[in-house]
């Protein structure tokens, strides 16, 4: 474990930004973002590197995985990794406070027991070298399990964060879990001084519900009406609290995965619940989610309630 003197990692990770770096080009994407993340929130941030000693121990089928001759080096290649992310986090804001982390630990196990107690957990987005970077195991249990926001964030190339200018985009559907993700979505647009495009697909939905109706019980040529009506009312209270953030509502025919997919072109961030129905159905499990944390062109955020 690497710390500043007198600074616990897991005492910092309460309200801080956590990210978890592997070394990869898309880790230290993550890791910038996360560093402009908390510069802005004014948070703390926390950077850990797991080394998965039982999963290499599984993995090589051998005890002699758990040897000196092994472990320290895989030990000093980690605190390499660490000491480069804390300079790319130093490089956005030389006054930052970041504390790193080598654990021995499983690296999805960890940022999911971190997320309890952080602001928001990060990690990048594609396949690469390192147990960080594995689409199809780590990010996606982060993703499902984390307790509160966690990002994926894809990189630019540049180092850059994706559309600086552009709005913080939500997927709104019918559903009081999704309540997370428009105060999430809201919370970041006010922080950013960005405007919130609110946006609700309707094509695909099924077993959704609207003053007391299955959506198919609705004709056809009223059923955009009640969904501009249903968005509506998911925001009222939300554009009440925060009259800084400019919203612009859309409502679209259009499957989610295609309209967020394309939003993503434009916006900084798109925010989406953890639990969605209607047109949403399935979102953080199914097909929508992992295109979007493959696909999308600016770092996806998914909330669960806490």
């Amino acid at each position: 474990m690497i710390a500043h003197p007198d600074e616990n990692p897991h005492q910092l990770a309460s309200a801080a930004v956590v990210v978890g770096t592997d070394g990869s080009p898309n880790s230290d994407a993550a890791t910038r973002w996360a560093a402009q993340t908390a510069a802005r929130k004014q948070r703390g941030l926390l950077i850990v590197h797991c080394l998965d000693l039982a999963g290499t121990r599984a993995a090589l089928g051998s005890y002699d995985a758990m040897e000196p001759s092994v472990t320290a080096p895989m030990h000093a290649h980690g605190e390499h990794i660490l000491a480069k992310a804390r300079e790319l986090a130093h490089d956005v804001d030389p006054e930052l406070a970041v504390v790193t982390e080598l654990s021995e630990a499983n690296p999805a196990k960890l940022l999911i027991a971190l997320s309890e107690t952080a602001d928001l957990v990060a990690i990048g987005a594609t396949p690469g070298v390192g147990t960080l970077a594995h689409l199809g195991s780590t990010l996606l249990a982060v993703v499902s399990h984390a307790h509160g926001a966690a990002v994926v964030v894809r990189g630019t190339g540049t180092g850059e964060p994706a559309h600086p200018r552009g709005p913080v985009v939500v997927g709104v559907d019918g559903s009081p879990v999704g309540e997370a993700a428009i105060a999430t979505a809201f919370t970041e647009a006010s922080e950013r001084n960005a405007e919130l495009v609110a946006v609700h697909a309707w094509s695909d939905l099924s077993d959704g519900a609207f003053a007391g109706s299955t959506y198919l019980e609705i004709p056809i040529v009223d059923l955009e009406i009640a969904e501009h009506a249903l968005l509506a009312e998911r925001l009222a209270g939300w554009q009440e609290k925060y009259p800084d953030v400019t919203v612009t509502r859309k409502v679209s025919v259009f499957g989610p995965r295609e309209l967020l997919g394309k939003w993503s072109e434009f916006a900084q961030l798109i925010v989406v619940g953890s639990r969605g129905r209607g047109g949403f159905n399935g979102l953080l499990l199914g097909s929508t989610s992992n295109w979007l944390v493959q696909h999308a062109d600016c770092p996806v955020m998914v909330v669960h309630p806490k």
